[in-house]
C-alpha cells in the first residue's frame, strides 16, 4: 500500500512538473514577444516625438515665411538680392581655424 501511495505521488508531482514546465514555455515566449514590443513602442514613441518638433518647427518656419517682414530677407538670402544698403560679399578660399588649432586661422 504504502509503495503504491508513494508511486502515486511521485506520478502526481511529475506531472504537476510536466504542466508547470508547459506553461513556463508558453510565457517565455510571450514575455520575449512583450520585451520586443516595448522596445519597439519605445522607439515608435521617440519616432512620433521627434516629428512633433519638426512639425513645430516647420509651422514656425510657414509663420515666419507668410508675413512679408520675415519673407523678404530669405527671398533676398536665397536668390542673392540685396537693397540699396546693403552688399554682398563672397569669401572664396578663405582658411577656417579649428577649435583645437588656432594657428591654422592664421
Amino acid at each position: 500500500m504504502n509503495v503504491l501511495r508513494a508511486a502515486g505521488r511521485i506520478g502526481l508531482a511529475c506531472s504537476a512538473l510536466a504542466i508547470v514546465t508547459v506553461v513556463a514555455i508558453q510565457y517565455e515566449g510571450i514575455i520575449v514577444r512583450n520585451v520586443a514590443l516595448s522596445r519597439d513602442l519605445a522607439a515608435t514613441r521617440a519616432d512620433l516625438a521627434a516629428l512633433h518638433e519638426t512639425k513645430i518647427k516647420q509651422l514656425r518656419e510657414i509663420r515666419r515665411l507668410s508675413d512679408p517682414r520675415g519673407a523678404i530677407p530669405e527671398i533676398h538670402d536665397r536668390l542673392r538680392l540685396v537693397t540699396s544698403h546693403e552688399e554682398l560679399i563672397y569669401l572664396k578660399g578663405v582658411p577656417t581655424a579649428a577649435p583645437g588649432n588656432p594657428e591654422a586661422a592664421h
